[in-house]
């Protein structure tokens, strides 16, 4: 097998054809063997039904891994690269907003550059509201100076990767994943090239802004340590402030008889250190969680049904 799509879908019922016959369109003449890994994340209409009906059809290469609840994209995307049999495999979205047609200029990439290992895709015209942009922008801005792991501002999950790079990103087996970060982490060259996003086919995007400042916050978390630094930061500085207040409050009381207040001073300092303290417990907490949830060792992913369009059905 030369090539393996890794197609995530939730509740992309309408857009499962269209996306296959797309896929045909590009690649029937170009030749080489491919295959469609759709990964079925618990979705809620009948995506699941459409790729069984696909499958059974036996019209080409294709496998379909159903997940028995909704575990997220990047679970999804974990599962896709671990049943892929391509010696290069492509993650892209099931909307046709990431048209197959840019994976054959990956492939030309790949195939005239045997130093390249990964080309990745990244958006050339953002359609998108000005707020989401800005954003995102924060964000990667944010994260390479905090990470060290480098970001490129506007880059997906669309790319293409040779094996050596997927059985990479394979032995990282943490359960909160962030694709961006792992992908960029493994390393090997990367060349990124733009494309132009297509209009959705049908249905509505998954992603609204909590959920995006959610993923951000995911990244931040699982590729930098600078958040524990803060909370060390933050309680040298209270300290530093407390040891000049107790300064000045003695001078003042000991040389000039002034009276300090006691009941709203003691009040803010409260409010100010309370807060501070829950802040950086926060903080840690947030870490520790992620220790205590990989150290229960579950799955990244329960796979509930497993198909193929050249085999029967397993469960």
């Amino acid at each position: 097998m030369n090539l393996s799509l890794v197609v995530p879908c939730y509740n992309e019922e309408d857009n499962i054809y269209d996306f296959y016959d797309c896929v045909n369109n590009c690649f029937k003449n170009c030749g080489f063997t491919y295959e469609c890994v759709f990964v079925n994340d618990g979705s809620l209409d009948n995506t699941f039904d459409k790729l069984k009906q696909l499958a059974n059809k036996r019209c080409g290469n294709i496998q379909v891994v159903s997940f028995s609840r909704n575990f997220g994209k990047e679970s999804a995307i974990y599962a896709g690269l671990s049943h892929a049999k391509g010696e290069m495999v492509c993650i892209i979205d099931a909307d046709l907003q990431q048209h197959p047609k840019v994976v054959l200029q990956m492939l030309d990439i790949l195939n005239t550059n045997p130093d390249i290992d990964c080309v990745a895709a990244y958006q050339k015209d953002r359609k998108e509201g000005s707020f989401i942009s800005f954003l995102k922008s924060c964000f990667y801005k944010v994260i390479n100076k905090i990470s060290d792991v480098k970001f490129v501002s506007g880059a997906s999950d669309f790319r293409l990767m040779r094996r050596q790079m997927v059985n990479a990103v394979l032995s990282m087996t943490e359960y909160h994943r962030f694709s961006k970060g792992i992908l960029s982490w493994v390393g090997f060259n990367t060349e990124f090239i733009a494309y132009e996003v297509q209009k959705r086919q049908r249905g509505k995007s998954k992603w609204n802004i909590i959920r995006l400042i959610k993923y951000a916050f995911e990244g931040i978390v699982s590729f930098s340590t600078v958040p524990l630094k803060i909370s060390t930061f933050i309680g040298f500085i209270s300290s530093l402030f407390a040891i000049g207040y107790l300064i000045v409050v003695v001078v003042q009381k000991l040389f000039f008889g002034i009276d300090i207040p006691g009941y709203a001073t003691i009040i803010v300092l409260i409010l100010l250190l309370g807060g501070l303290i829950l802040f950086c417990l926060g903080i840690i907490g947030e870490y520790l969680s992620r220790v205590y949830v990989q150290l229960k060792n579950r799955p990244i992913y329960i796979e509930k049904t497993y198909l193929d369009s050249s085999n029967d059905e397993k469960k």
